[in-house]
């Protein structure tokens, strides 16, 4: 039952408070606090720890509010190449703009944006004129100069010294940004930098979910992580440095692992003196291990994530984002912790919907797709492709049809609707593909409830697939990903195409 509770977000958000408001204490009340992952709808954390809320972090921001300011950072090169997150399938740049728009619905301001590695690049100088425009404080920052071997020229005023100080008033400084390599480690060891040319000795800190530090190295949790940064490369690691300096075990990521001697050199020459900091998992503050209220359950949800992530490298190959290492890369993980893809409940049941579909000759243009639901009470629904709509929007109303309990054979669009939507598409738009995707289904139900009770129960229940299973067996196609993502369904395909036009794919 996916109600079971493994996380619990009121211990933890106490457990995270202390933690950063001792951590402010150690540093005169003046502390860099970088903010890794996902601030705001951290979905990842909500699926491997059931029980997380997607918006704790926030929650926690808010009871710290009168305390903090906020940095956004965004890389330039981001920007130009226009990376898209793939949670919410929008650019970095549109991902910071509603980042901004989402601080204020939580009534915290952001002090300032600043784009990292800023070399006048077209796209990055047009969203700087577009924030400034609209009121929002841009600083730009160049690569550092130095960077990373010369600690001389890093730590002087050619390098840190070269970016503009920040002017931030309140004690604790939250540096985050969209995604790795936004810059908001050399935005932190550059206001660090210019606070102690003004004699504030202030302190830095990270604040990292995952990987869990206080979890065993192959915890299932860890391993996620891992599953989901494979294109990063990362690989979670035992903490020697903690380990040498206090023969306990903990658990941290190559990367900072490996920057940690030079990120100890920089903070040395910054400060004048011996950081107190003797490890990686030192310097953070996360306490999302004391949040797991049951281990079993948070294995379970681990494992299905690793299962998801498989899926997607697999989808994002076929489309020619990765290269195959790292395909293989994920499969490996998934086959290291005894994973299968027939794991996932909703797998096996979308696969036989697409051969039923194929044995009725019901696809079309020659494609049969399969689609399937695992309900919040385990029942798994299907969906089958046709002349008239897609697998999705096939699934998603035999869905609202169980869950609002009426026949399965029951038509919840008049023939009328769509006739219509067909002849808006073919003979006004000139559209080759009629069939209607989820996102047109969703809009023709919610017009068919107007005045067709049954349409109006079904509509009703749409908000109980939230959270729900989904697997289909092809790519989704932008309209049926959009209807999917706003239900909020944790959707999973085979790596095939839904249609053989190299365009509409």
């Amino acid at each position: 039952m996916r109600t079971e509770k493994g996380f619990d977000n009121e211990k933890y958000l106490q457990e995270q408070t202390t933690a950063i408001l001792e951590r402010v204490d150690r540093f005169n009340h003046k502390l860099y606090l970088e903010f890794g992952g996902k601030l705001l709808f951290d979905y990842h954390a909500a699926r491997v720890l059931p029980g997380f809320d997607p918006n704790v972090k926030m929650r926690l921001l808010q009871k710290l509010k009168d305390k903090i300011d906020v940095i956004l950072c965004i890389y330039a090169g981001d920007i130009e190449r226009k990376k898209v997150r793939a949670d919410f399938g929008i650019t970095y740049d549109s991902d910071a703009l509603k980042t901004i728009d989402d601080f204020k619905e939580w009534d915290i301001q952001i002090k300032a944006v600043v784009i990292t590695r800023y070399e006048n690049q077209p796209s990055a100088k047009a969203f700087k004129n577009k924030l400034e425009r609209r009121g929002i404080r841009v600083y730009t920052h160049k690569f550092t100069k130095g960077y990373p071997t010369d600690i001389d020229v890093i730590v002087s005023d050619e390098g840190y010294g070269a970016n503009e100080y920040i002017k931030t008033g309140n004690p604790i400084v939250i540096v985050t940004g969209p995604g790795p390599g936004s810059g908001k480690l050399a935005t932190c060891l550059s206001q660090l930098y210019h606070e102690y040319r003004k004699g504030i000795k202030a302190g830095y800190a990270k604040f990292e979910t995952f990987p869990i530090w206080s979890l065993p190295l192959n915890h299932k949790v860890n391993v996620a992580y891992e599953a989901a940064t494979v294109d990063l490369k990362d690989v979670n690691m035992i903490d020697h440095f903690h380990l040498e300096a206090y023969n306990v075990k903990t658990v941290n990521y190559n990367r900072d692992i490996e920057a940690f001697p030079l990120l100890r050199r920089i903070i040395r020459k910054i400060t004048g003196e011996e950081s107190f900091y003797k490890s990686p998992t030192d310097m953070g503050v996360n306490r999302a291990g004391f949040g797991i209220i049951n281990d079993d359950i948070v294995q379970r949800a681990a494992h299905q994530e690793i299962i998801r992530r498989y899926f997607r490298c697999a989808c994002e190959y076929a489309m020619g984002f990765i290269d195959r290492d790292i395909l293989e890369r994920a499969e490996l993980i998934m086959r290291n912790i005894g994973a299968k893809v027939e794991d996932r409940n909703v797998v096996l049941p979308a696969r036989k919907a697409a051969a039923n579909a194929q044995k009725n000759n019901k696809g079309h243009d020659g494609i049969y797709c399969g689609a399937a639901i695992e309900l919040h009470d385990g029942t798994v629904i299907t969906g089958e492709n046709s002349e008239l709509m897609h697998a999705a929007s096939c699934l998603v109303l035999n869905a609202t049809k169980h869950l609002a309990g009426l026949p399965k054979d029951l038509h919840l669009l008049p023939r009328n609707i769509t006739d219509s939507l067909t002849f808006l598409k073919k003979d006004i738009l000139k559209g080759n593909k009629i069939s209607l995707d989820l996102d047109e289904t969703l809009i023709a139900l919610s017009i068919s409830a107007i005045s067709n009770p049954a349409a109006q129960m079904a509509l009703s229940h749409l908000e109980e697939m939230r959270g729900c299973e989904v697997h289909m067996t092809h790519i989704p196609t932008p309209g049926d990903e959009a209807g999917l993502r706003k239900l909020g369904v944790n959707l999973t395909s085979d790596p095939d195409f839904s249609s053989k036009s190299l365009f509409i794919n």
